[in-house]
């Protein structure tokens, strides 16, 4: 991972996080663990950090519970909001069609995407389906760089306030299978990931969709920012997965 510079590591916050974050205390173990790692991260090293969220991240989490999404969207208010590409659509379509994302997950392609197109250095999450699952990482970072990007680390709070070495590590979580663990958080999540994608017939609508949702909140004031440097892009010869 990288190491800490004058220049604050970005970190993209996916929808899990914040869920775990703003959710009511809880007495299962993995569960708790969870949140107080969401929270040690939120509250104890923000200034270690530049927090970065998508319109995707807004668009989930103000999804659900109706007084729970108005605390989510209390949480991320304040966070620098990254543009979306059309670079970050072709490799969202890359990442679907090599399957290292579940077609059916558009979504969580959309984090992945927007984050490493933009070249922020984490992405955290607490989705050990599609996202931080030990057996997808390694597919998603080298369809990432075959696509001409420089993968990204991705990761759980725990894992990324553990590898840098912080004053304050959080607790270690107790042991369980990420591939069959639940809580009702995540389940809360993944329906509105589910939902959000049987809205829309294909990837072209739903990414349509998206372009003028941006285009709207430009206009209404929303300041979107662009990390993305094409001289650091170097793609490989176009592919079918382009198409």
């Amino acid at each position: 991972m990288l190491k800490y510079t004058t220049i604050k590591p970005r970190v993209y916050i996916e929808p899990t996080v914040v869920s775990h974050l703003v959710a009511r205390p809880s007495n299962d173990a993995i569960l708790a663990s969870w949140q107080k790692a969401s929270q040690q991260l939120w509250e104890n090293y923000a200034d270690r950090f530049e927090f970065v969220i998508s319109d995707i991240v807004s668009n989930e989490v103000r999804l659900g519970d109706a007084h729970a999404a108005q605390r989510r969207l209390e949480i991320i208010s304040a966070l620098t909001v990254l543009e979306i590409l059309p670079e970050t659509d072709v490799l969202t379509y890359r990442l679907l069609n090599a399957g290292a994302v579940p077609r059916n997950s558009v979504t969580d392609a959309q984090h992945i995407a927007i984050a490493t197109v933009h070249g922020v250095e984490y992405l955290v999450s607490w989705n050990h389906k599609h996202i931080v699952n030990e057996y997808k990482r390694g597919h998603i970072n080298q369809v990432c760089q075959e696509a001409g990007f420089q993968p990204i680390t991705i990761c759980t709070p725990i894992e990324l306030m553990e590898d840098i070495q912080m004053k304050e590590t959080a607790e270690k979580q107790p042991e369980f299978d990420p591939e069959t663990y639940t809580n009702p958080i995540l389940e809360e999540c993944y329906r509105i990931k589910a939902e959000i994608s049987a809205q829309f017939k294909s990837l072209d609508e739903y990414f349509a969709y998206v372009k003028t949702t941006q285009e709207e909140n430009k206009r209404n004031g929303v300041k979107y920012v662009s990390y993305f440097d094409p001289s650091k892009h170097t793609p490989s010869e176009k592919s079918d997965d382009d198409d």
